[in-house]
C-alpha cells in the first residue's frame, strides 16, 4: 500500500509553526522537545517539560559547543543547530517533531515506497507512513519511531550514529556564565 500525497488536506500544515523562543522556567511541549534534542546530543535530561536548572546548565552547554551565544535562551539560532545538528536514530519520533532525523526518516519512508514530503516536520502524512509501515512489521501503531523501528526502515542494520555524551557538563556549573 502506498499513501498518496494529498495537498489539500487542511490537516497538513504546508510549514510547521516556527519555535518560540524558549526562557528558563518555561514549561510545556516545546520544552519538552528541546529536552528529547539536547539527549539526542548527549546532555542526558528527563523530558518532562520544565526547564529548570538541569535543562538551562545543558542548553548553555550546548550553545558553548556550538560557538553560540551562551544565554541559557532557546532562540532561532539555537534551534536551528538543534534540530540540523541531531543524527537519525538517537530520539523518538513523534509528531510535530522536525529535524534532520525526521528529514532522514521521510527519505527512508520514500524508499519504501511511501509517497510523503521530505520536508524535515513529521507531519499527518508522515505519522500515516509511519503507522501503515509499523502495522506492516506487525509493531504497535502508535505513530512514533522508536531504535525497532528505525532498525527495520534501515533494512535490519542497527543504527550506526553513536551519541557523543558530554561526562562533565553538570558538574562546570562555574562555566554556565
Amino acid at each position: 500500500m502506498v499513501l498518496a500525497v494529498n495537498n489539500d488536506s487542511p490537516n497538513v500544515p504546508s510549514r510547521p509553526e516556527p519555535y518560540p523562543r524558549v526562557y528558563p522556567w518555561d514549561t510545556g511541549p516545546f520544552v519538552a522537545e528541546l529536552q528529547e534534542l539536547l539527549s539526542a546530543h548527549g546532555y542526558p535530561l528527563k523530558s518532562d517539560g520544565e526547564y529548570g536548572w538541569r535543562t538551562e546548565a545543558a542548553v548553555r552547554a550546548f550553545q558553548r559547543e556550538h560557538r553560540l551565544r551562551v544565554d541559557g535562551m532557546v532562540g532561532p539560532e539555537t534551534w536551528a543547530m538543534l534540530t540540523t545538528a541531531v543524527k537519525a536514530g538517537i530520539r523518538t519520533l513523534r509528531q510535530g517533531h522536525r529535524g534532520r532525523d525526521v528529514r532522514d526518516l521521510q527519505g527512508l519512508l520514500q524508499v519504501h515506497n511511501f509517497m510523503v514530503h521530505r520536508n524535515g516536520f513529521f507531519d499527518d502524512q508522515t505519522q500515516q507512513a509511519v503507522n501503515t509501515f509499523k502495522k506492516r512489521h506487525n509493531l504497535r501503531t502508535d505513530g512514533t519511531v522508536c531504535p525497532v523501528t528505525w532498525t527495520l526502515l534501515r533494512a535490519g542494520k542497527p543504527n550506526p550514529a553513536a551519541v557523543k555524551t558530554h561526562p562533565g557538563w553538570l558538574r562546570s556549573l562555574h562555566k554556565w556564565w
